[in-house]
């Protein structure tokens, strides 16, 4: 397989007011080329962290790769210098980060921001450069861009800064796009048409994504692989059908099983996972997820499960064969036939 990326045992640590934490604890994994990946958790399960460590941001952000490999393309970043990081920044590696509003500059129009990404990256001249712009603008699917491009972001709407956002992230032509929750605060037809847009650039592109979500709902329908994460650890990755036919791991199941669904029964409340992921300073001894798992014992509570393989997926539980030959962990696939190919996801 042609892997674009793979990191091993990644630490990625902040100081904060308590002291030093580990946001980012032990995490491997790995993205092939022309494949989407998404991962997914609850706030404050590490999934921004990884992203910026990728990035190389975390250091403007009072953070510090402590250990572990980021290799891109068979290149170690973490030995790389600030000048060398800014050479693969939005070239080959891009961000779409969560709030647009707040990532755009306000001052400058966005023909502005898009050519000045352009620039940065290319040995063209301005006009050129504008003819760039005006040509991502419309693969993003704004309407009338010369008129777009003089425009400020406080005149766009949501779904406009966020399209803005994927064309300055796709100004360099970068071979993995790292989207931060990029449907965040729009509403469920706008999210739509971004998820839609990303789909279509990576099968044009042969693009990889990592795109970062808490909603299970998204990743099912974006992801070929999906990484759950909690409390800065790997629960289990699995191929996006093969989580949602058998999830493995007891988080994995509660995500999933929290996600309202088409065929539910109505006047039936949501399943919801009892308590809240623990502060970075309080994390147990244990699994991670232990506080709040139904089936955790005392194995659960003092020893840290290793993420294991099985079979083509990988999973990070004590009680993985119990739970299996006892039947609690339950299919999540609804109202689809196989058809040799994937299943419907009816979220």
């Amino acid at each position: 397989m042609d892997k674009i990326l793979e990191i091993k045992n990644l630490v990625t640590g902040y100081q904060g007011k308590d002291g030093f934490v580990n946001a980012v604890d032990g995490v491997s994994f790995d993205i092939e080329r022309g494949e989407t990946v998404c991962v997914v958790g609850e706030s404050g399960s590490g999934k921004s962290v990884t992203s910026m460590s990728i990035m190389r941001l975390v250091e403007f952000e009072n953070g510090k790769i402590l250990s572990g490999e980021i290799k891109f393309n068979g290149e170690e970043l973490t030995t790389k210098n600030n000048e060398e990081m800014r050479d693969i920044r939005g070239s080959k590696i891009s961000m779409i980060f969560q709030e647009p509003l707040t990532a755009l500059n306000p001052v400058f129009t966005i023909g502005k921001q898009i050519t000045e990404a352009i620039l940065f990256h290319h040995k063209i001249g301005k006009k050129e450069a504008w003819r760039r712009a005006e040509e991502l603008v419309r693969l993003v699917g704004i309407s009338d861009p010369k008129s777009r491009l003089k425009q400020y972001p406080h005149e766009l709407s949501g779904g406009m800064r966020q399209r803005v956002m994927i064309a300055i992230a796709l100004a360099s032509e970068p071979e993995l796009l790292i989207a931060d929750e990029p449907t965040t605060a729009l509403d469920v037809t706008i999210e739509a048409q971004i998820l839609e847009l990303l789909r279509g650039l990576r099968r044009d592109r042969n693009m990889s994504i990592m795109l970062i979500t808490h909603d299970i709902g998204v990743a099912a329908e974006m992801a070929n692989r999906i990484i759950i994460m909690y409390a800065g650890k790997i629960m289990e990755i699995a191929n996006t059908e093969d989580l949602f036919d058998q999830p493995l791991h007891p988080y994995s199941q509660g995500l999933l099983e929290s996600v309202p669904r088409m065929d539910g029964e109505r006047g039936v409340p949501l399943n919801s996972i009892k308590g809240s992921i623990p502060r970075l300073n309080e994390v147990p001894k244990g699994c991670r997820f232990s506080p709040r798992c139904p089936f955790a014992t005392d194995k659960c509570r003092n020893e840290l499960p290793p993420l294991e393989t099985r079979g083509n997926r990988q999973v990070a539980c004590w009680r993985v064969d119990y739970l299996l030959e006892n039947n609690l962990l339950h299919s999540q696939t609804r109202g689809g036939e196989e058809n040799g190919s994937s299943k419907e996801f009816t979220y």
